[in-house]
């Protein structure tokens, strides 16, 4: 399994999405010092997993169909295929001032060479005055090089390389990143007391599967 830990303008920050108000989504401890954000062990009866909803409610169906909770060798993990759209996962009960450190897996299969991006991570530490989340996205580009930064819009998120090209295949590569830090460098201010939630995206004809999301203290 590969480790990567990069940094945006010399740190390191993390995917994320975002959400409405809601109750908290509890995390639970894993380690000394870890919490898991999710483990992909809960799925409804069609494998969608439990407290994850759809960004467009119009194409539900597809999204249910494209992201399901599978095992391997006893552990858990979700499988996207073909999903063109995330899904979310609002409100976690996490504080990013305490746990800084994000972490993820992330296993590619199958990639056009033209996904822009393959796949994605976000992660939303705050709203803004009209209560719309203020996320930084963390993506697999096809073509982009790793630490490529783009800065985002009105309606969109900043964005950051952290994986670039359609290798390696079948293996599993493990993202760090400081969202903390990442947040007040791009975003110019302190984020919420509470994150407001993270998302995940796979790209059209792209077949991934995302492992466990934890986060930690800066070492």
């Amino acid at each position: 399994m590969g480790m990567r830990i990069l940094g945006v303008f010399g740190v390191l920050g993390v995917i994320g999405l975002c959400a409405v108000l809601g109750g908290a989504t509890p995390v639970r401890a894993a380690e000394a010092g870890v919490m898991v954000l999710e483990d992909f062990q809960s799925a409804d009866q069609d494998g969608f997993p439990i407290d994850w909803q759809h960004e467009n409610q119009r194409s539900q169906a597809k999204g249910r169909d494209a992201y399901k909770i599978q095992s391997e060798e006893n552990k858990k993990f979700l499988a996207a295929k073909d999903a063109g759209q995330r899904i979310k996962k609002r409100k976690i009960d996490w504080d990013p001032k305490v746990y800084p450190v994000l972490t993820w897996r992330w296993r590619l299969h199958k990639a056009p060479s033209n996904s822009e991006p393959v796949a994605a991570l976000y992660a939303s530490l705050d709203t803004d005055l009209m209560f719309i989340p203020v996320f930084t996205k963390y993506i697999w580009s096809a073509g982009k090089p790793v630490g490529t930064f783009v800065e985002g819009g009105m309606f969109s998120g900043s964005e950051l390389v952290v994986q670039s090209g359609v290798l390696p295949v079948g293996e599993w590569v493990e993202e760090r990143v400081n969202v903390y830090e990442d947040f007040k460098r791009i975003h110019k201010h302190e984020p919420a007391e509470k994150a407001w939630g993270i998302s995940l995206f796979a790209g059209p004809g792209v077949e991934i599967d995302f492992g466990t999301v934890t986060v930690g203290p800066a070492k």
